[in-house]
């Protein structure tokens, strides 16, 4: 007997899964833009360092972190004090700090780190780099101690609604924030006398070197740029969770990180448009795996999605969906 009513009885197995909403689809795509845009930022850093130097700098994402740690620093000493200034003015503040701490610690980490290794073994830079990486989180810790630091509400709470779907101020601005920097970043490249050196040492140092372009100061800017980058995509994320934690640039630099390696690694485009999709993929993994599982997995597991991206990238298209840039050095 297999009756209506003895369905119900048995259980939720019996009910069909409910129609895709499209209020919902919209909320987890403005979500993956925003979180893609914070990726996409992070990977300009390593493709820049990776199409000039061939190396893949994995102490990146913990200068993100460094700069999330210095701007709340700056930003919870400004609102402790009680200065009379409007919240995003002071979130501003922690920003301009944050920015030059970091590029000054992207020049350190390239003038001691790597510079001396330029024409080791692959191997020995790629090793130096996840000791840096240890090194930065651990004198974070020492620093800021273990404890998740809160970022203090001071911006804008408004929110919109489009479609169903809600987007506050705080991610409209890290889109357009992000946007801009990206669009500034590409000028820069291919319009400016900077643009131009970057671009001739990436095809050779040596050429580069006797045309007059100075090898040394360009890569040095490189870092220097990424790291202005890193250090606004750390304060973009800390104010978009409202936290910050010494840890927090590891697993967003190995996000980033893929995410260059889906674009192309060191295509600039590739490393802006791999950002912006594994953050949709990423936050639409997130919204509907429990519903595609049976409620086996839920959305705590979305950071296996980025990871998932990058060996099928790896497997099928080894140069990223815009091609990896390639550089005859010989």
């Amino acid at each position: 007997m297999d009756s209506a009513g003895d369905r119900k009885a048995v259980g939720a197995r019996f009910i069909a899964p409910a129609p895709l909403r499209m209020d919902i689809f919209l909320q987890q795509l403005i979500n993956g833009l925003v979180l893609g845009s914070v990726y996409a930022l992070v990977a300009l850093g390593y493709t820049m360092v990776y199409g000039i130097l061939e190396l893949i700098n994995f102490a990146h994402g913990e200068i993100t972190m460094i700069g999330a740690m210095v701007s709340l620093a700056v930003i919870s000493a400004l609102v402790g004090t009680g200065v009379d200034m409007p919240g995003v003015l002071i979130a501003l503040t922690g920003v301009l700090t944050a920015v030059p701490v970091c590029m000054a610690l992207g020049y350190g980490i390239e003038r001691v780190a790597y510079r001396p290794l330029r024409h080791a073994p692959r191997l020995a830079p790629l090793i130096t780099a996840i000791g840096v990486s240890i090194v930065l989180q651990n004198g974070a810790m020492l620093i800021w101690g273990r404890q998740y630091i809160p970022f203090p509400p001071i911006l804008p709470t408004g929110a919109h609604d489009i479609g169903g779907a809600t987007i506050s101020d705080v991610q409209i601005f890290i889109v357009m924030l992000s946007m801009s920097l990206m669009a500034a970043l590409m000028l820069l490249v291919q319009k400016t006398k900077l643009g131009r050196a970057m671009r001739a040492t990436a095809q050779s140092p040596q050429v580069a070197s006797l045309m007059g372009v100075n090898v040394n100061n360009v890569i040095s800017a490189t870092f220097m740029l990424g790291s202005a980058l890193a250090a606004v995509a750390g304060v973009m994320v800390s104010a978009y969770y409202g936290l910050a934690h010494y840890y927090m640039g590891f697993l967003l630099g190995l996000k980033a990180f893929s995410a260059a390696v889906l674009g192309g690694i060191g295509n600039l485009a590739g490393a802006m448009l791999g950002g912006l999709l594994l953050g949709v993929i990423e936050s639409l993994g997130a919204g509907y795996i429990g519903d595609l599982t049976g409620g086996f997995l839920g959305s705590h597991y979305q950071d296996v999605f980025a990871f998932f991206v990058l060996i099928l990238v790896l497997v099928f298209r080894p140069s990223g969906l815009l091609g990896e840039r390639v550089v005859d050095r010989a």
